[in-house]
């Protein structure tokens, strides 16, 4: 089949984290026979026709060199809400729909997959050509913060072929957020590169949580938790991989609460070190409120580490048991800090991240991820020579 990519994050070099997962799925579509094209913005001037591991990539341009950085960031949508962000996000828009309508007929694609409804949803369904639209995160939170965001995705993702989500949560809160049916959208998570994770921790390292230090991630109630286990007799190491703008406020908390000695911020790793950072820890910690998907929970069991996440943590309660190899509990320290040390007295927890690890290997290999795919791709194209007959 041939296939356009659309997404506005999208590897520019070896090591970039923007739209890393995507690639993984682009890779396995190619692994497995399928002509795909990417089409993704331009950063500031780098733009074009090019080639990133044999899959052609077209870099939209669509500003001056200097004001192509509306993505890649982690700002578009802030950037967009300014008079001049705006003209540039509009000229983005329109100018990808003028490459897929071109690459439509130069390539005779059969369907297009746009990342996330806005701004890669918005170009495929102005382009006029059969879509599927994956939504993945922030795009969700900007229809449940914006009438008007609703509004316009309501006709977008109506007039997909099909809509997916990274996951259960996702799909019920863009369901609920634009009145489609639910059972219209699939829930698929995206790939993730197990390849890095070869060996299972030893344990004797305490507790470790990964994350952008952010007030969504709620690491203060991992610091609480601590101390609610000092109390109980149990003195554990945390260590916090990560940086962000938290990151003052939660070492300010440290100092207060006196657990300088227990706590240790690593700072940002390089997502090729997150397997060594997470090392052998005794339990992962993930407090993060309404995630997407829950990437670090997922990459913590599959080194045999077990998990506390929060009930309200979206997506990761597709990722985390309820018992065995991890805890759902509320957002509060004293349940954080019970599910811990239930998972630290479990001898049988371990052995059970370990299975339950093997399993997301599987499911998420990016091979199994792109077959799935692929069969949606055939339903579009199979419903289109329906409708021509």
């Amino acid at each position: 089949m041939r296939v356009a990519v659309l997404t506005h994050a999208y590897p520019r070099h070896d090591g970039d984290v923007a739209g890393a997962f995507i690639e993984r799925l682009v890779l396995g579509l190619d692994a497995r026979g399928h002509a795909v094209h990417v089409v993704a913005p331009a950063d500031e001037g780098r733009g074009g026709q090019g080639v990133r591991h044999q899959v052609p990539v077209t870099r939209v341009r669509y500003a001056p060199a200097r004001f192509e950085t509306l993505a890649y960031r982690g700002s578009m949508i802030a950037a967009a809400r300014s008079p001049a962000g705006l003209v540039w996000f509009g000229s983005l828009v329109w100018r990808q729909t003028r490459v897929l309508r071109r690459l439509w007929a130069a390539e005779r694609l059969d369907v297009v997959h746009a990342h996330w409804w806005i701004p890669g949803g918005l170009s495929a369904w102005l382009a006029g050509r059969p879509y599927i639209v994956t939504l993945h995160g922030m795009d969700v939170v900007l229809l449940e913060g914006s009438a008007t965001a609703r509004v316009v995705a309501r006709r977008i993702l109506r007039g997909a072929a099909a809509v997916t989500a990274v996951s259960s949560d996702l799909a019920d809160r863009a369901a609920r957020a634009t009145g489609i049916d639910p059972e219209r959208i699939v829930v698929q998570p995206m790939p993730i590169d197990a390849a890095r994770f070869t060996r299972l921790s030893r344990g004797g390292d305490g507790v470790v949580t990964v994350g952008r230090l952010m007030p969504r991630k709620r690491i203060h109630l991992l610091l609480e938790a601590l101390t609610e286990l000092r109390g109980r007799g149990r003195i554990l190491p945390l260590t916090i991989v990560g940086d962000g703008p938290e990151r003052i406020r939660l070492e300010r908390r440290v100092a207060e609460l006196g657990l300088a000695g227990q706590v240790r911020f690593l700072g940002e790793v390089a997502p090729a070190r997150i397997a060594e950072a997470i090392g052998d820890a005794d339990v992962f910690a993930f407090p993060a409120l309404g995630e997407g998907f829950g990437l670090a929970a997922a990459e913590a069991l599959l080194l045999g580490v077990p998990v506390v996440a929060t009930r309200d943590g979206g997506g990761v309660r597709d990722i985390v048991p309820t018992s065995g190899a991890g805890r759902l509990v509320s957002p509060d320290a004293r349940e954080i800090a019970r599910a811990i040390e239930e998972l630290l007295s479990d001898p049988a927890a371990r052995g059970l991240a370990a299975t339950a690890g093997a399993a997301l290997r599987r499911r998420l290999d990016p091979a199994a991820v792109a077959e799935h795919f692929e069969a949606l791709y055939r339903l579009v194209v199979s419903a289109r020579q329906g409708l021509r007959r």
